[in-house]
């Protein structure tokens, strides 16, 4: 998505969580220092028109893995990739702003498995903890005003980013599993992540 046609809804998110953009832009500017390279052409070979599977982190993504078609890209929404990874399962590409981070993550990226990495104002010291820690490609990331190797596809949250990312470098199909954006048993501040989740999802036709 075009940063013109994101920023008025980054905006709105601003607003409604009171989230700083001023944060969100200095994480950026970290992480673009922290990634000494860029690896968004690996990830776009990797996408176009291929059918990707986007794995949420919710409950159901167990019961929900055998429905991922043979031949699929698989992304995987940060914590959902250990979940993939104990089922034999490596994702081609996980999106992530660090908070699930295991040495899983380590291992999947040395494998060849891509780290598209997220910075915003609330994951500075993440981001000083893992990046350099990362040995395979690593895509970077931002929700705000997006830099010369720290990219803008759209989305919020890291499933909806992995969807937005999917469909911005060109996904022949995009299928969603684990995902459960009506979920009331989450605390307020996830209730309104999801509540983001499903408006962004429905201006890029994957209502939910």
């Amino acid at each position: 998505m075009d940063f013109a046609v994101w920023e008025p809804h980054y905006l709105e998110i601003l607003a409604s969580f009171g989230f700083s953009r001023e944060e969100d832009e200095r994480a950026a500017a970290l992480l673009a220092t922290l990634v000494g390279r860029d690896d968004l052409p690996a990830l776009s070979r990797l996408v176009k028109g291929r059918d990707v599977v986007v794995c949420g982190n919710a409950p159901c993504l167990e019961r929900e893995l055998g429905r991922i078609p043979g031949g699929s890209v698989v992304f995987a929404a940060d914590a959902a990739a250990d979940v993939l990874f104990s089922h034999g399962i490596r994702p081609d590409a996980v999106f992530t702003d660090l908070d699930g981070a295991t040495d899983l993550l380590i291992e999947m990226n040395r494998a060849g498995t891509i780290v598209v990495v997220h910075a915003h104002g609330d994951n500075i010291p993440l981001l000083q903890h893992w990046v350099k820690r990362l040995p395979g490609p690593v895509v970077a990331t931002t929700q705000s005003t997006p830099l010369s190797h720290v990219h803008n596809f759209g989305g919020f949250s890291d499933g909806d980013r992995a969807v937005f990312a999917a469909d911005a470098l060109g996904a022949k199909t995009i299928m969603l599993i684990g995902f459960d954006l009506d979920d009331r048993n989450v605390d307020p501040v996830k209730r309104g992540k999801f509540m983001w989740a499903k408006k962004l999802l429905a201006l890029i036709g994957h209502d939910r």
